[in-house]
């Protein structure tokens, strides 16, 4: 597993990114370096695959033409979780869209846990497009969900293909969409990443696609970043 960068740098300024061509995702005092966050899941999901390396939970979910297509008529997380650990500070990227005419709730969980003996989500991170009810993007930490942000100015397209990327470090969790950071914030009580492991993708009263899943493990440099005077 890759470190969270403790390495001495030179001071950086911040930079002008192109969401076409860059490798990196800048937050606030962070880059995440993607060309060297190691891939840990890079797989076209196929019927088998799904029935052999998911859990699917109060959904249903299938692959068709090349999608992994999740259904869910009710209000409750629809999931589809990788049985496989992703321990640590972890980036969660895919292509998806709602299936018309459904026009909400694009979803993603890691740092998760599927609780078998109470069939529900326990503690996780979850962040998601055109959701909570009055369409925002947002992240919140289940189960308790002390922990919520959300926006509603991303103007959403039901129908659209957009490109996700999600995750944390170490409590800082961001979403982009289409190379534009959307949404970042900082739960001051971060889940304990190495317990929590699983990440798995949500429709919430919704039926959307996705397709092209990559989990990395976050490669991050500190970024210092300060005003220069205009005046």
């Amino acid at each position: 597993m890759l470190l969270s960068g403790q390495f001495n740098q030179k001071e950086t300024k911040q930079e002008t990114v192109n969401p076409e061509t860059s490798s990196t995702l800048l937050l606030m005092k962070k880059r995440i370096l993607l060309d060297s966050s190691k891939i840990l899941y890079n797989k076209q999901v196929t019927s088998e695959s799904l029935a052999n390396e998911w859990t699917i939970h109060h959904s249903e979910w299938k692959v068709e033409e090349g999608w992994l297509v999740g259904e869910n008529r009710g209000n409750w997380p629809g999931m589809a979780v990788l049985k496989q650990d992703f321990p640590g500070n972890v980036l969660v990227e895919f292509e998806a869209q709602t299936v018309l005419p459904s026009s909400h709730d694009i979803n993603v969980m890691w740092n998760g846990e599927w609780i078998a003996e109470t069939d529900k989500r326990g503690l996780a991170y979850v962040a998601g497009l055109q959701g909570w009810w009055t369409g925002k993007v947002g992240i919140e930490k289940s189960d308790e969900y002390k922990f919520m942000v959300g926006t509603p100015l991303l103007d959403f397209k039901p129908g659209k293909i957009y490109k996700i990327q999600a995750g944390s470090i170490d409590g800082h969790c961001f979403i982009f969409a289409d190379g534009k950071l959307l949404l970042e914030a900082m739960d001051p009580d971060p889940i304990d990443n190495q317990k929590y492991t699983k990440v798995g993708l949500e429709a919430y009263c919704s039926k959307i696609r996705v397709r092209n899943i990559v989990i990395r493990q976050i490669h991050w440099e500190p970024v210092s970043m300060e005003y220069k005077p205009e005046f």
